[in-house]
């Protein structure tokens, strides 16, 4: 069993304010196997949370840790902690012109293994993983998110989660602009990644949609950059009813 442990973690990011808090002393504890959803209103930090788990250099710890299996992540490059296996999956994928799909697949693989797959078991791994998630085998040939559909950007993100076989995955609302059918396709290659290789899930949303389709085991609720209160699942439903007023005073702006 792997562990993803943050404890105490503090983030601030410069805006033209100035410097501004994000994160005040969030705790979590993630195990393989387990599915945590992290809910909550707009600007509560659950982005911020995702993006610092994977490194991006526009956020900045002031204060705590985050470690997987021990190890110190802070302490870790955007490329090594993908290889120690944590992968993230972007709200808003970025077009990647010049690189197809195919070569971008096969070129992350290799890095994160430290060797080119198989092409011959590679090639049918891929064709499968698109199978599922009923891609076009076309799409293989296109350019990395130029062009696609919010969709399809989502689908193409969850391809990568099923063949790179992370860790951790955290799901930046990955539910965000799919339809219906999308989002039960998505959900089941989430599924699917799952129950294969065992991995923990950290997935971000504001909506219960997409617990209908991925369990959560745990449900935390972030405000303020602050876990406000954990639960079950039933946790979700009673944000689904009641929203987030509770948490605010009376009177307050709740950001839309």
């Amino acid at each position: 069993m792997a562990v993803l442990e943050i404890r105490d973690l503090h983030v601030t990011v410069e805006t033209e304010e100035g410097t501004t808090p994000i994160l005040n002393g969030v705790s979590l504890t993630i195990n393989t196997n387990e599915t945590h959803a992290i809910m909550g209103p707009n600007g509560s930090g659950k982005s911020t949370l995702a993006y610092t788990i994977a490194g991006h250099p526009k956020y900045t710890v002031t204060g705590g840790t985050i470690t997987l299996d021990g190890e110190d992540v802070l302490d870790m490059t955007v490329d090594e902690r993908a290889r120690a296996g944590l992968f993230l999956a972007m709200q808003y994928p970025v077009e990647i012109p010049g690189v197809t799909v195919t070569n971008f697949l096969r070129t992350a693989k290799t890095a994160i293994d430290g060797e080119a797959p198989a092409i011959r078991t590679w090639t049918k791994d891929v064709k499968e993983a698109m199978k599922g998630l009923r891609m076009d085998p076309k799409f293989a040939s296109r350019n990395v998110n130029e062009g696609f559909s919010g969709g399809e950007k989502k689908r193409h993100e969850i391809l990568q989660l099923e063949l790179l076989k992370p860790k951790f995955a955290i799901l930046d609302e990955t539910d965000s602009g799919l339809d219906v059918d999308a989002l039960k396709i998505v959900s089941e290659g989430v599924n699917r990644a799952k129950e294969k290789t065992g991995m923990g899930v950290l997935l971000i949303t504001h909506y219960t949609r997409i617990l209908r389709y991925i369990k959560p085991d745990h449900v935390h609720v972030l405000v303020k950059g602050k876990v406000a209160e954990e639960g079950g699942p039933e946790l979700a439903e009673r944000l689904e009813n009641e929203g987030y007023d509770r948490f605010f005073a009376p009177g307050e702006i709740i950001e839309a």
